[in-house]
């Protein structure tokens, strides 16, 4: 009988997630906290949905360096599959394994059963993300980054992990979890992900951050940046995310603004500089000359 995962909690309450958080320089709403606190105390993984460049990978990252814990992160991509997840056999270092075996054994016929034995053994497993953070016993979270990005079969692999935290390796049996990992899968919304791992998950939609709570971001990152100038850089970014624009300007665009006007050892900023540092906020050529436009910074 498989012993379910231990579930030992991180954070004491909501306050002590959002105080945390922001220590680690991640300014959380009430409805990010509170959901990062259920995910912590309930065991659940937390899906994180939203547009681009509103911190949900770094949420992730937040909540591994307010914890202490190490972060494990699986990097989804179209084609990724089970070998790239979950596990792999080292081959060449079997094969050499086998051939050295067989130079040893000469005609003893019993060599082979030895040396498969032998092959498929811990020292020929390649762990991956999700093996890894299972195997873990330290404090751990789990990040399953831009999870729609992934073919729909990677979510049977998903959800027969997320559901016991259990993996079993033919040649080596069941391998359980000790000490479950606190999970938070992201998604960009590029397709719908299954329902069934939805329902294994606590939701948590993430937009852009409103003016003040911005402003608070910039100047938590960048504290050396003048308010006045903080507030001006949100307001045109506010701007500019009212565009139909390839690419809406991240929050961590955002920041690089404010660094890069640090850098250029400005307190100000008018049109010129606008149009100078362009490039900083928005990636497409397309984007620069409409927001130029509509700005009217020609």
């Amino acid at each position: 009988m498989t012993v379910p995962a231990q579930i030992v909690p991180m954070f004491a309450d909501i306050d002590d997630v959002a105080k945390r958080l922001a220590e680690t320089g991640y300014l959380p709403d009430t409805a990010t906290a509170t959901a990062v606190f259920l995910a912590d105390r309930l065991g659940k993984p937390l899906l994180v949905e939203g547009p681009a460049g509103v911190g949900k990978t770094e949420l992730a990252r937040a909540i591994a360096q307010s914890t202490g814990s190490g972060l494990v992160r699986l990097q989804c991509y179209e084609g990724v599959d089970e070998a790239r997840a979950l596990y792999e056999w080292n081959h060449a270092k079997q094969i050499l394994r086998i051939q050295a075996g067989n130079a040893a054994a000469g005609s003893d016929g019993g060599a082979w059963d030895k040396t498969r034995d032998d092959v498929f053994s811990e020292e020929f497993l390649l762990t991956r993300p999700l093996l890894t953070a299972i195997r873990r016993t330290e404090p751990t979270v789990l990040l399953i980054d831009e999870t729609d990005k992934a073919d729909i079969e990677i979510e049977g692999l998903l959800l027969e992990v997320l559901s016991d935290f259990a993996v079993t390796v033919p040649e080596l049996g069941t391998i359980t979890a000790e000490r479950r990992p606190l999970v938070v899968l992201t998604s960009n919304a590029t397709r719908e992900l299954s329902e069934a791992l939805k329902r294994r998950c606590l939701f948590l939609h993430i937009d852009f951050p409103d003016p003040e709570l911005e402003r608070r971001i910039l100047l938590s990152r960048v504290p050396e940046l003048p308010e006045r100038l903080a507030e001006e850089l949100v307001r045109i970014i506010g701007v500019m995310r009212g565009m139909a624009l390839k690419k809406l300007p991240s929050v961590a665009e955002t920041i690089d603004w404010g660094r890069t006007l640090l850098a250029l050892g400005l307190d100000t900023i008018d049109d010129e500089v606008i149009a100078a540092t362009l490039g900083v906020v928005l990636k497409h050529q397309s984007d620069q000359i409409k927001a130029a436009g509509e700005l009217r910074l020609n």
